[in-house]
C-alpha cells in the first residue's frame, strides 16, 4: 500500500511483511545485532547504510557512511547501489531519493523520523509569502534559498523560482551566489543559520529581518513587517529554528568558560547568533570533528551541537589526550533522529532480504524534477 506522509509531495511505500515491525520492537537491543550484521552480509553490495552523526551509537556503527547531511547528500548521488537505507530523517531520505538513479530505491528505518525545523516551513506558507512579496513588488529582486533542513516540495520550490539548497557547510557560497543574481535573499527555514551566514558576510542585522509565516494568516501586515522595512531588507529570515540547537544559551558559553579557563568552544551556526558571537569557531558537524581533529594535544573543548555526536567525539579523542564535553551538561538530545533504533534496522535489512521494500521513500516526479535543480546547483557551488 502506500502511506502519505506529512509532507504531500512525498509518498512512503509499504510492502506487507511475514513479521510485523512490532514483533521486532518486542525484542531485546541486543538481540539485533547479530540479525543485522547477518542481513548486511547478505544483501552485499547491492544496500548502502547511510548513517548521519546524530544517530545513536547502536545504529550508527553499522553505517558504511557517516556524515552530516551535505557529506551523505554526496555520495547518496554517487553511489550505484541498487538499495539506500538512510539511517537520519525524512528531508534526507527524500534528498536521496532525488539524486539517485533510476531503479534505486530509498528506505527510511522509521517514518516518524522527521525533523521539527523542516516541519516550520510548510509549502503552502512558502508560497503565500512568495505571492505577498510579488504583491509588494519585491519578489523579483529576491532569490529564495533554502537550507538541506527542508521538505522537498520547498526544495522544489527554491529550485523554480531560481534558488538552491545549502548546508550550513556551503551557506556562505550559496548566499554570495544568490547575491550575484538578486538583491535580497529568502531564507528558509532556520533564522539561526541564515543570520550567522549573513552576519559573517558583514551584512547589518538590521538588514536582516525575520519573516512570520504566522501573520499572513492573522491578518497583520506581510511577514509582520513593514513595507519599508522589507524592502531594506538584504536577508528575509524564515522563522524557523532546530530545537535542539536553539537549547544553547549565551550563559552555557560564560559558565562554561568560568569552570574550564582556556576551553574552547566550538558551535553549530544553528544556535543562536548571541551563543555564536561568543563562540571561539562555528562550524557544520564535519567542520566540528575537524576543528577538533587539527587541534593540538590538551586543547579541551565545549561544544554546541547534538549530544550523540559530542559524546563519540569525547570517546574518539580521549587518546589523544584532547577532551570534548557539551556545551550543555544537560544534553541536547535530537529526538526524532533517535526514533531509528536497531529494531527498525534490522527490520528493513531483513525484509529486503527476503525481497521486500518497507518504508520506502519516493518524490513525486514533478517535485523530484525542481528540487533536484535546486540540489545540483548546491553541488555545483560546493
Amino acid at each position: 500500500m502506500n502511506l502519505v506522509l506529512d509532507d504531500p509531495m512525498a509518498v512512503a511505500e509499504v510492502t506487507a511483511s511475514s513479521c510485523s515491525l512490532e514483533d521486532y520492537l518486542a525484542l531485546p537491543d541486543h538481540s539485533m545485532d547479530a540479525r543485522i550484521a547477518a542481513a548486511r552480509a547478505k544483501l552485499g553490495a547491492t544496500t548502502l547504510l547511510l548513517g548521519h552523526h546524530y544517530q545513536r551509537d547502536e545504529v550508527i556503527r553499522f553505517a558504511d557512511f557517516t556524515g552530516d547531511s551535505y557529506k551523505l547528500c554526496r555520495i547518496a548521488a554517487e553511489t550505484g547501489a541498487k538499495y539506500i537505507v538512510f539511517c537520519g530523517v525524512h528531508f534526507m531520505a527524500e534528498s536521496a531519493d532525488v539524486l539517485g538513479h533510476v531503479g534505486q530505491q530509498v528506505i527510511l528505518p522509521d517514518l516518524n523520523a522527521g525533523c521539527s525545523m523542516a516541519d516550520m516551513a510548510e509549502v503552502s506558507q512558502v508560497e503565500a509569502c512568495w505571492e505577498a512579496l510579488e504583491r509588494l513588488g519585491l519578489a523579483d529582486e529576491t532569490v529564495p534559498l533554502t537550507y538541506m533542513n527542508s521538505t522537498a516540495a520547498i526544495k522544489a520550490f527554491c529550485g523554480e523560482h531560481g534558488g538552491l539548497v545549502c548546508t550550513s557547510s556551503n551557506a556562505r557560497a550559496a548566499f554570495e551566489w544568490a547575491y550575484a543574481r538578486g538583491k535580497r535573499i529568502l531564507f528558509l527555514p532556520d533564522q539561526h543559520l541564515g543570520r550567522n551566514t549573513g552576519h559573517a558576510m558583514g551584512i547589518p542585522l538590521d538588514e536582516m529581518t525575520v519573516w512570520n509565516p504566522w501573520a499572513l494568516q492573522s491578518g497583520q501586515t506581510p511577514g509582520g513587517q513593514s513595507l519599508a522595512h522589507l524592502a531594506a531588507s538584504r536577508v528575509l529570515l524564515w522563522k524557523g529554528h532546530c530545537a535542539v540547537h536553539q537549547r544553547f544559551l549565551p550563559s552555557h558559553v560564560d559558565q562554561v568558560r568560568a569552570r574550564y579557563p582556556g576551553i574552547q568552544v566550538i558551535v553549530h551556526p544553528e544556535c543562536r547568533w548571541e551563543v555564536c558571537q561568543k563562540a571561539d569557531a562555528l562550524g557544520s558537524t564535519e567542520q566540528l570533528i575537524a576543528l577538533v581533529e587539527q587541534a593540538p594535544a590538551g586543547t579541551m573543548f565545549a561544544v554546541g551541537t547534538e549530544i550523540h555526536l559530542v559524546n563519540r567525539m569525547a570517546r574518539r579523542f580521549a587518546g589523544e589526550n584532547k577532551r570534548v564535553i557539551t556545551l550543555d551538561n544537560t544534553g541536547c538530545l535530537c529526538t526524532t533522529m533517535y526514533r531509528i533504533s536497531p529494531h527498525h534496522l534490522a527490520w528493513v535489512l531483513e525484509n529486503l532480504v527476503e525481497g521486500r521494500v518497507v518504508n520506502r521513500i519516493q518524490v513525486r516526479p514533478g517535485v523530484k524534477h525542481w528540487a533536484k535543480v535546486a540540489l545540483d546547483r548546491m553541488l555545483e557551488v560546493g
